[in-house]
């Protein structure tokens, strides 16, 4: 199972009815057509090109496009057989949605020197070492919590990205380890990723996947994130019983949810890359 972002918060999606692909000519061809692979293209809103992924699916009945967290990227997903213009005719129709849409969403934000980043939920100020070696470490500067890091101008980006990582990695098995003994229950392994669609996940066999960018949430977020995969090692489904255990590991389970739905997509929107 995975946690995946809640409607309208890290993403947002909207669709056509059969009734309406009827209306517009949007119908599935006889079953012998051949399934076409994945289609990638730009499209223009607002004033920013975004990367659309067109995926079809055996068993769609309607076109659903949404807007991946952060507003980053667009995915498309239709029946097999739809045809590229009928797909230009649902994208010109909801153009004005994507407008709306896109425009609530946080801005696209870089890091640089002297901008600030949060690590688990306080704000830290990037400030350039001047050396080429040397950790990337937390510390205080003036009062004000900063983020001291070392190398090249161009490297900033990625050195900041690993040390998210670490931290997350030690904080997620911290609370991983401490849930899981809660439970009497055991994981197969902890990965980390950068997920557009979710925050975490827990496969059949035990596996649970995170996204590094929740350690620059607040540490009671970080630990519900944990306490939910952890939840489904017993509980393989989102039912009441799957609820009761995620407030069993973790009080401030509402209280988390709540913050992911408010402030998930501003994480999702800033870019590391130069």
């Amino acid at each position: 199972m995975y946690l995946a972002p809640r409607r309208g918060a890290l993403f947002a999606f909207c669709t056509e009815s059969p009734k309406q692909k009827r209306m517009f000519g949007l119908k599935k061809r006889s079953g012998t057509s051949r399934k076409r692979p994945q289609r990638s293209r730009d499209i223009a809103v607002a004033g920013r090109r975004l990367p659309l992924t067109i995926r079809e699916h055996e068993r769609a009945t309607r076109l659903t496009l949404r807007i991946e967290p952060g507003g980053r990227a667009l995915k498309l997903s239709v029946p097999v057989g739809i045809e590229d213009r009928e797909i230009d005719r649902f994208l010109h129709r909801h153009h004005g949605w994507l407008q709306s849409r896109l425009a609530k969403l946080p801005k696209a934000s870089g890091v640089e020197e002297g901008s600030s980043i949060p690590i688990r939920g306080v704000a830290h100020r990037i400030a350039r070492t001047g050396k080429f070696r040397g950790i990337t470490e937390t510390g205080e500067m003036d009062g004000e919590p900063v983020l001291r890091v070392g190398g090249a101008p161009e490297h900033l980006g990625r050195r900041i990205v690993d040390f998210l990582k670490k931290q997350a990695r030690a904080d997620l098995e911290t609370a991983v380890a401490r849930h899981t003994a809660a439970l009497g229950q055991s994981a197969a392994g902890i990965s980390l990723k950068d997920t557009k669609s979710r925050w975490g996940s827990c496969s059949s066999r035990g596996n649970l996947s995170f996204s590094w960018r929740i350690v620059m949430a607040p540490d009671y977020v970080i630990d519900y994130l944990a306490a939910h995969e952890v939840a489904h090692l017993k509980e393989m489904n989102h039912g009441p019983r799957f609820w009761a255990l995620c407030r069993q590991l973790c009080a401030r389970t509402d209280e988390a949810k709540r913050w992911l739905k408010r402030h998930g997509s501003a994480l999702h929107a800033i870019e590391f890359k130069p």
